[in-house]
Formats: C-alpha cells, structure tokens, sequence
C-alpha cells in the first residue's frame, strides 16, 4: 500500500478512537489483568464483539499513558503486506508523535506479524494487541514469542458488568436491591452479554446471525481453506442450538454427510479457536478419558437463540447452566485451573474445578430445585462428584432461595445464581 492510503486509514481510525475515548465506558475486571509496566506484550484475545478493543482502551487511558492505535480488521487494510508494516510504524510516529505503547488490534490479519511484533519489543515498546482467534494467536506467540507474551482471554459482559451498566446497588444488599438484581437477572439470562445488544441494538437477531456468519467465513473458512462450508455452517447452528449438549462424532458425521470424524474433530476445533464454542471435558483421573466424551457450551447466550430457525431460548435451565461455566471460565483468568463435568452410571455433576490434581469445587447447576425428587437427584450427583474428586467444596446454583444440606457427611451450599454470580 501506498504511505498516503495508508495514513489516510490510520487518521480516521485515529479519530475514531478520540470519540471512542470520549464515551462512559464502565471498567471490567479483565483491565486488571492487564500490566502495562510489563516487558510483555499484552495479548487479549476473545470473541468478536466482546469489547476487547474497549477493554485496551480504557487501561490505556486508565494509565493515563501517551499510546498509538492501529486497527488491522479493516477491509482498507486488505492489501496490506508484511513489508507495509513499517511504513505503518511510520505513519503512526507521523500522526501520534513519540509514544512508548503501541495497541495493535487483530493483528492476526496480517501475515508475518510476530517478527514485527518482535522486533517491537527489542525496541522496548510496550504492546497490547488483540485478536479473535485463539489458533494463530497462541501458535505464532509460541514459536516467535515464547515467554515474552501475556495472554488475557475476554468473553463478553458478566453480570456483575450488566449490574454496573444498570447502576444497580450490589454491595448492600437491601431488599430493594434484590428485588431489582434478582429481575435483572432474568433480562441477562435471556439477552446475554454483548456489549452492543445491552446498549441498544435494534435488530438483536439480525446482529448475531450477522456476527455468526463473519466468524464461519472470515475466521474460520477463509483462513483455514474450508471447502465444505455448508456443511460446516450446518454444524454450528446445530452445536448452538443444542448447547449444552455432549458431542458424539458418529452421529454429527452422519447427521451433515461428513466424511470422517476427523473432520468433525477438526470443524469443532476451529469453532474452539473461534470462540464460538467451548468444551469441556469429563473428570476423571484417567488421561484418556479426559480425551473424550466432550461437552459443548455456547460462549455467550445470544448465540443459543438470537438466530434464525433457533428455539433454545425457552429452556431455562440450559441457560443458567451456560452462565454459571461461562463465569467460572471468568473467575479462572489468571490461574492455571481446568473445568471438568462428572459423570458415572445415575448420576453426573456440571463442573468440577481443578487446580492440577487438587480439586476447588464441585458445582451443580439446576434451575428449579422445588420439587423433593428433583432436589435430592441433584444432591447425589454432588456427592458422587464430590466423593469422586475428594472436594469438599460443594454448591447447587439455582434460582431459588439460599439453604444449605447436610448428607452423608458432605455440606451443600445451595445459592441463588445471581447471588453467587455478584460475590467476590
């Protein structure tokens, strides 16, 4: 590209950001993440949409340093090659004048962007960059960054965010203010946690049938060369559709004609990559079972029902199972902890929490514990996962009021979800 096409995005990105600073961002827990003083290039990854540029953004400016701003998803940018890069250097030194942070936003696009990055930091620049797909991301930071990188996952708004964008109480709890974070509730569990549908948008289901779409043709087929894209499009939307549900290839092959479960292997694996998806894996002590047997969640509750021709919206019960893990993958940042379900002949548990061997907790998930079979079905899965992991560490999230169990030597904490999604 030419240094005059190229300045003239770079200023218009540039204005874009001044109005963007301007706005009354609320700050989220991920800013803390961030350390600005690091020698490391701060690397926040996530879902399209998700407010990862925001996040930056507002550390940046929280920090109150003198930073640059380059965003490489622009269709202006397409041309862009490897030996363009300098002249954007260039062009920022131009624009921004000195500065020692540099936020390079889905770098990902650009081919041959870790040398550039690396040589970056040789150059003691501090860098934040993000990017949406976890693949090219953590493989190319592996082979040209090792150890010199800091990787801060974001998904979109929690509910403690929405509480904030509300204004709602959530330190004292009066019994107005549970009334109120109680019906909230209700709207996030139904809504989900992208930043642009909580401010407003108009056409929720238009904007994430839009969203999905982006993902399958731009992060996925394009860059991985996918020539059965129908076939793959399919897959998604059922996956989505049916979450949480356990993943058996066998039946995905036939249900879409797919060759091999190899392929089906690998389509779920770029969904991964994507953040369109996660998966989880069953406990057990035993490699390889851990290997297989995959649950599959939505990363944010949106993508269950805000497309065409979806109709999980109305179980209640899969979305406040999807919540509660897509907290638990928050409340997980920064540590070296792993996610599990437990499973065994009768009875089975959402998530146990591990800390390498050790277990944290075990978590089960069940929407409506009103009725006595119901409640003591839940209680012993608690128990056998719990046995089964020695955890003492045991909690029944539900919509109901708080109450603690006693049995067979184990205590269960039964709390409200929105209870246990605002402590700390």
């Amino acid at each position: 590209m030419k240094l005059a096409e190229i300045e003239k995005v770079l200023l218009e990105q540039q204005d874009e950001l001044r109005g963007f600073s301007d706005e009354n961002f609320i700050h989220r827990q991920e800013e803390n993440l961030i350390n600005l003083n690091s020698k490391l290039a701060q690397v926040v990854i996530g879902v399209r949409r998700s407010g990862k540029s925001t996040l930056c953004v507002n550390a940046l400016n929280k920090a109150s340093v003198n930073f640059a701003y380059v965003n490489f998803d622009d269709e202006r940018f397409d041309k862009l090659a490897t030996e363009d890069l300098d002249n954007v250097l260039q062009i920022l030194y131009k624009i921004y004048g000195r500065f020692e942070y540099l936020l390079l936003d889905e770098i990902q696009n650009i081919e041959g962007w870790p040398l550039f990055v690396n040589r970056l930091l040789r150059q003691k620049l501090h860098l934040i960059i993000t990017g949406s797909n976890a693949k090219l991301l953590s493989v190319e930071l592996a082979s040209h960054l090792t150890g010199r990188h800091h990787i801060i996952e974001l998904y979109p708004f929690s509910f403690k965010d929405w509480c904030r964008i509300k204004g709602l109480e959530t330190d004292r709890m009066t019994t107005k203010s549970r009334g109120l974070i109680s019906r909230e509730y209700e709207a996030y569990s139904l809504q989900g946690g992208f930043p642009e549908l909580i401010s407003g948008e108009e056409n929720p289901k238009e904007y994430i049938g839009t969203l999905v779409e982006s993902i399958i043709s731009q992060d996925i087929r394009k860059r991985y060369k996918i020539r059965n894209v129908d076939a793959l499009r399919k897959l998604t939307h059922h996956l989505l559709n049916e979450a949480p549900t356990f993943i058996v290839k066998e039946s995905l092959q036939k249900l879409f004609g797919i060759n091999s479960d190899h392929t089906i292997a690998k389509y779920i694996l770029y969904l991964n990559q994507s953040y369109l998806i996660s998966t989880i894996s069953k406990y057990s002590k035993k490699s390889r079972e851990r290997s297989r047997d995959e649950k599959v969640y939505a990363i944010d509750l949106a993508f269950m029902d805000q497309r065409d021709n979806a109709f999980s919206g109305d179980n209640l019960g899969w979305r406040l199972e999807t919540v509660v893990y897509l907290e638990l993958l928050r409340r997980k940042a920064g540590s070296t902890n792993d996610i599990y379900y437990y499973k065994s002949v009768g009875t089975e548990a959402d998530f146990v929490l591990c800390e390498g061997n050790k277990t944290l907790g075990v978590y089960q998930v069940c929407y409506d514990i009103s009725s006595e079979k119901t409640k003591n079905r839940e209680i012993r899965g608690c128990i056998a996962a719990a046995k089964a992991s020695n955890c003492k560490n045991i909690f029944l999230i539900t919509n109901q009021d708080s109450d603690t169990v006693e049995k067979d030597g184990y205590t269960i904490q039964i709390i409200p979800v929105w209870e246990w999604l605002l402590s700390k």
